[in-house]
Formats: C-alpha cells, structure tokens, sequence
C-alpha cells in the first residue's frame, strides 16, 4: 500500500505542473484524484477479496466515481478529477492519464465486458466519453470531447464526435495533431467544404449561361436595406 501511494503522488508531480514542489501531504489533502484512486485501491482489494464494501464512498467528497471492480494499473493519475465516471467492468493499463469529466462507460444491459480498455501510456483529454468495450491502443490520445465508440489502434490521435483519426504513429492523417489547443473541428470542417461546393457549383453555372456571376451574386447576397426610420 505505501508503494502505491507514493507511486500516486509521484505520478500527480510528474504531469501536474501545479504539483512541482507541493508536499506528499499537499498532494493527499488537495488532489481530488490522488484521494478517488487511493480509495479505489482499497474498495478494489476488498472486492476482490469478496468483502462487501459501499461502492461509491469516495465520490461525495471527490467527485470521481470509479467502480470498485473496475481494474486500474499503475502510475495512474487523473487530473483535477471532477466528473470522472469508471465504470465496473474498465480495464486501465500503467501510465495512463485521464482529464476532467471523462467518461469510461458501459452500453446496454447484457453482463459481461461492457466498459472500455486503455493500455498503456494512454492519454484522454477533458470531457472525452468512451463507451462500450472498446480498446485503445498503447500510447493513443483521445483529444477534449471526443466520443469514442470503436477501438483505437496504438499510436493514434482521435477527435471529434464519433472519433476519428488524426495522426498514426507520429504522421499527420488530417489536420494538426493534437496539442489540447488546436485540435481539429469537424463541423466547421464539415461547413468549410460545403461552402466550397457551393462556390464551385456557382461558378459552372456562371460558365453555362455566360454570365459573370461573381459581382451579381455578390451583390443579390447583400442585405437590403429597409426604409429610413429617421423621422418617422
């Protein structure tokens, strides 16, 4: 048990710049995270031992619901912690970090695997929802946000709303990778090529008809001005 807190509040100093030279007991007071994983270490090994324990003891104070069959590894460290929900059946590797308001939940009623694996060296960013027994890969990254509802391979950056690649094994597949700032939006992407369309469309049927479109449309697209108030 004293491993593995000290592994805890070290892993909290590693990727918390607001942890850099905060005592242990700083750490095990103020660190919602730290307290909702130690907790879940206990309720865990009682679990296992078939001892019955209140499942949820730790979430009034911390704000972080994890199950406590749910199996964590080491170096785990969930940052600020509020919202975070793992749910009983999650399967989470070593060195694995998790946001504010991630989700790790479960799909339907059936028993059996039904909440997501992480291995190793993954990374899930702030309000991510992974849903289902979906596996992502060793060392991937689930960018803010996103909603993952199939597997991840390894070495691969997701975005969006279903998840989607970005980047595989360090290469760009679309857009910037995902730096938490400039993450990728779909819709506006989605938007920008529909405009393109548009424009393209337009400029055939200029080309059919003879006619320069450009100025007129410009023009006819401009809001009309109403009647002066002024006076009146």
């Amino acid at each position: 048990m004293l491993k593995e807190v000290t592994c805890d509040v070290s892993s909290a100093r590693e990727r918390d710049p607001a942890a850099r030279g905060i005592g242990t007991v700083e750490i095990l007071t103020g660190w919602a995270g730290v307290q909702a994983l130690l907790a879940h270490r206990v309720a865990h090994a009682l679990w296992e031992s078939e001892v019955p324990v209140i499942a949820y003891t730790s979430r009034a104070i911390t704000g972080v619901e994890i199950h406590p069959a749910a199996s964590i590894g080491e170096d785990f460290f969930i940052d600020h912690g509020s919202g975070v929900v793992i749910g009983e059946t999650a399967e989470i590797g070593d060195r694995v970090t998790l946001y504010q308001g991630v989700t790790l939940g479960g799909t339907g009623f059936a028993p059996g695997k039904r909440h997501p694996t992480l291995e190793d060296d993954v990374t899930v960013g702030s309000g991510a929802k992974l849903l289902g027994p979906v596996t992502v890969g060793r060392n991937a990254k689930v960018g803010a946000n996103t909603v993952v509802i199939e597997d991840v391979p390894a070495q691969t950056t997701v975005v969006g709303n279903p998840g989607h690649p970005v980047r595989v094994e360090g290469h760009p597949v679309e857009g910037p990778d995902t730096d938490w700032i400039h993450l990728p939006d779909p819709i506006a992407e989605a938007m920008k090529e529909l405009a393109e369309r548009i424009a393209e469309l337009e400029k055939r049927l200029a080309d059919a008809t003879g006619e320069d479109a450009t100025e007129a449309d410009v023009t006819e697209l401009r809001p009309k001005k109403g009647p002066s108030s002024a006076g009146g």
